[in-house]
Order: C-alpha cells, then sequence, then structure tokens
C-alpha cells in the first residue's frame, strides 16, 4: 500500500503533537451517508510517525498506512516519478508545446473527407449501440470516485435527505448509476438513467440491481441528449441534479445549445448539473493520427464514436454566455523530462477485438479522478488558455430552443484536471487533460414562466 510521505498536509505534521482523530459529529458533516465513512474521511489519528500516520479512530493508536486523499499527490524534485502510478496538478514537460502542434499538423494535412464525414454525423447512436454490443459492461468500470469529486451526491443519497431527482445523461452500461444506488440509503431518491445507445440501456436493464435496487428507485430510457424532447418520465423543472460525465464530448458542437437547453429545461431553480469532460490537448487528442479528424478539436475514433477536446472558455460560455473564468494556481510541482508517448496505440482499428486493446483504459473514462485546480503553467491554446474562438458553436444573439437569455446557469465550479498517469512497466508518461464544472439553473424569468417552459 502506497505511504503518506508526498502528502504535504501530513508530511508537516508535528512528530510531537499528534492530530486529535474527528469526531463522528465532525464526520457526520463532511459526509452523512456512513457507508461512505471508511473511503471520504478516514477515523484515523495524524502523528507524523515513519509511515505518516496512526491509529484507528480510537484512543489505542496503531499503525496503518493509506493512500493520500486524491489531489494531494505532488510530484516534487525529491520524488522518483515512477514511484507511483499517478501525480497530481503536473505541468506539461518541456517540449510540450512543439509535441503538441506536430500533431495537429499532422491531423489537419489528413482530416476525414468531406463525404465521411456524414457517416459518422448522421447516426452517432449506431456506432455506441456497436461499441455497447462488442464491450457490454466490461469496458467502463464503476465510478466510484464519484463521491470524492461531487459530495452533492453524497448527500442527495443521506438518510435523512428530502426527496431527491437525480438524472444520468449518458449512462452508459451504468458506471455511476449504479455506485450511486450501492451507496444510497435515502428512500425518496429517484434516479433516472438515459443513454441515446439502446444496447447500453438494454445492459441497465439486465443488472440486478436496476430490477431490485436496495433502496430508492431506478428508470432506464433511451433518449438524445440533443432531441427537442425530455426524457420519459422527467418532466420540466423536475430534477434537482444532472449528471453528465464525458458525454457532451460526443456531440457535434452543432448539438451543444439544444443539449443545454435540455439540460436548463429539466433542473429545477437552483438545481445543479455536475460534468466531466475531455481538455483540450489531452493525451487521447494527440494520439489522433490521419482521417480522424472532422473538426477543429472533433475527432472520429476507430469505432466510429466522436470525441471533442473542449476549453474552460467554451464551457463557460455553453452554459452562462461568458468566457468569463476565474483562475487561481495550485501548487508547482516538478516534471521531470523525459520521453513522453504521443503516438503509439493508435485510436483506430479494423477488427472490435482491435480497437478495444487499441482504446486503453487511459483514453476514455479515467477511473479515479481528483481536483480541479486550474492552473496558469501551461501555454497558449491550452485548455486554461483565453480561448478567443469559444463562440465559434455557440450563437450568443439569439435564446437557446425554449430558455431565456443568458446566463442560464452560475458557475459554481468550473477547472482542469491536469494528471501525469505514470505507466511503470512501460516507463510511459502519460499527460492527461479533463475539465470538470458545477453549474447551478438561475432563476432569470418570473416563476409562472419558468414553469410554463
Amino acid at each position: 500500500m502506497d505511504d503518506t510521505s508526498d502528502n504535504p498536509s501530513l508530511a508537516s505534521a508535528s512528530t510531537s503533537t499528534p492530530i486529535s482523530p474527528p469526531t463522528r459529529e465532525t464526520m457526520y458533516s463532511l459526509n452523512p451517508n456512513p457507508k461512505l465513512h471508511s473511503s471520504v474521511m478516514p477515523a484515523v489519528v495524524y502523528t507524523g510517525s515513519e509511515d505518516g500516520l496512526t491509529g484507528n479512530g480510537s484512543d489505542e493508536a496503531t499503525t496503518e498506512a493509506i493512500p493520500p486523499p486524491f489531489g494531494s499527490r505532488f510530484l516534487t524534485a525529491d520524488k522518483d516519478v515512477w514511484s507511483k502510478n499517478a501525480w497530481d496538478h503536473v505541468p506539461p514537460p518541456e517540449g510540450h508545446d512543439e509535441a503538441i502542434q506536430k500533431a495537429l499538423n499532422r491531423q489537419r494535412l489528413a482530416p476525414v473527407k468531406e463525404k465521411e464525414k456524414e457517416k459518422y454525423n448522421a447516426r452517432p447512436a449506431r456506432y455506441w449501440d456497436q461499441f455497447y454490443q462488442w464491450n457490454e459492461a466490461n469496458f467502463f468500470k464503476d465510478r466510484k470516485w464519484l463521491h470524492n469529486e461531487f459530495p452533492e451526491l453524497v448527500l442527495a443519497s443521506a438518510r435523512d435527505a428530502p426527496p431527491m431527482r437525480i438524472v444520468e445523461v449518458g449512462c452508459g452500461t451504468g458506471a455511476t448509476t449504479f455506485p450511486l444506488l450501492g451507496i444510497n440509503e435515502n428512500p425518496e431518491l429517484e434516479i433516472f438513467s438515459t443513454d441515446f445507445s439502446s444496447k447500453a440501456i438494454e445492459v441497465v436493464r439486465a443488472n440486478p440491481m436496476f430490477s431490485d435496487p436496495p433502496v430508492g428507485k431506478v428508470h432506464a430510457s433511451v433518449w438524445d441528449l440533443s432531441s427537442s424532447s425530455l426524457p420519459e418520465g422527467v418532466e420540466p423543472g423536475s430534477a434537482d441534479i444532472i449528471v453528465m460525465i464525458f458525454v457532451l464530448s460526443a456531440l457535434h458542437p452543432t448539438e451543444w445549445t439544444r443539449a443545454a437547453s435540455n439540460i436548463y429545461k429539466m433542473l429545477k431553480p437552483g438545481g445543479m448539473l455536475l460534468m466531466r469532460d475531455y481538455g483540450r490537448y489531452d493525451l487521447a487528442q494527440l494520439r489522433f493520427k490521419e482521417d480522424r479528424l472532422l473538426e477543429d478539436h472533433l475527432y472520429v475514433r476507430g469505432d466510429g464514436t466522436r470525441v471533442y477536446f473542449f476549453t474552460l472558455d467554451e464551457i463557460s460560455m455553453l452554459f452562462t454566455g461568458s468566457a468569463r473564468v476565474q483562475r487561481s494556481t495550485s501548487p508547482t510541482s516538478f516534471a521531470e523530462q523525459a520521453t513522453v508517448v504521443y503516438e503509439d496505440e493508435e485510436e483506430q482499428a479494423s477488427t472490435p477485438k482491435d480497437d478495444i486493446s487499441s482504446q486503453s483504459a487511459d483514453i476514455r473514462d479515467q477511473t479515479p479522478v481528483v481536483s480541479t485546480t486550474m492552473q496558469t503553467m501551461v501555454g497558449p491554446g491550452s485548455a486554461e488558455a483565453p480561448d478567443p474562438e469559444c463562440a465559434r458553436w455557440i450563437p450568443l444573439d439569439v435564446p437557446f430552443p425554449d430558455c431565456p437569455n443568458h446566463p442560464l446557469f452560475s458557475i459554481e465550479q468550473l477547472g482542469v484536471d491536469r494528471r501525469l498517469i505514470v505507466n511503470r512497466k512501460r516507463q510511459l508518461k502519460m499527460y492527461r487533460v479533463w475539465i470538470q464544472g458545477k453549474f447551478q439553473k438561475r432563476d432569470s424569468l418570473p416563476s409562472a414562466q419558468v414553469a410554463s417552459q
């Protein structure tokens, strides 16, 4: 098990003055769902001992090392990069900008032919059906990290929580739905899982937890986020929380406004959108080669599914009508120079089996996630940098369909998560870039008008 010496908050603890363990009251205020106490707020006494901490929550101390909290594993000059499989807040290495430009130039010289674009854009659900037909429930792992990134879901699942309605858009095979059901103690929690792949919904409905949820209710239906209707059973203004993980990137940019409109219509005033998606110049974007570029930063994978790589300004513009992004800095990390792999393991294949092997776990839905602190240590054109073309696909002169004028949402959180994923066996370093946001629906119209939408 990993030690905790790379957590600055633990390493700085006094060796003579132990920190008292949290009380049950403190733990409950941080995490009202007791099923998650052990993973969200470990009851331990930090003492600065050799292993970094001792204790089991009682007055009697025992030695038990646990991994450092997500977001606190910093790669500093005294650390061996190969000692862990992931590091947080790691800036790009020297030469990264040149590698980005080389990859983009290669892609732009051989984009997808015009006559081929319609094939991928006309019936995207067909390719996702094929994907789930090939992979069933074996590709995406359960997102057990959700309670760390989105504590709103933990609050909604607490035993004494009020009636809550959560809509998961792009549920796939239930990687979010079923972990949430597994920890739910709220008998009045209702989850609506939607996906525009009928095969994905078939897999969800075949899960034993779907037909017999331990607590609460769950529904599943085929629905296209860019359609002009709402999901089956979801009335306008009825959702408390919408979860959208690596979903918006699957749409063509011309479909974004309708998607934002549907999200706005489903949420109650004050309701929350929790989203996570791919950031500009993520490793997956740089790995694409010839005949994969559909539009700037929009690609088609080897299996026919699409993926877009966002900037913060694009996400902000879509949901608030403004590119205003508040920036902050995070602890500076040390990036050791080494060979960085951008081009091997190409994201294309001629058979389903090859496609699965070529699109490894670090390309699609990465299971563990960490902080969303924005960086100022990256170059122009990055996910964090000002994006002068952020409104290219977003019309601002007219309201979105069936919506009031912007801002539709206020930003509760919006940031970039940069991680260095390490393949210790192959001695590879993989620089990942994700965007995470939390947006609250604004009630910008009189209540009677909102209710009539």
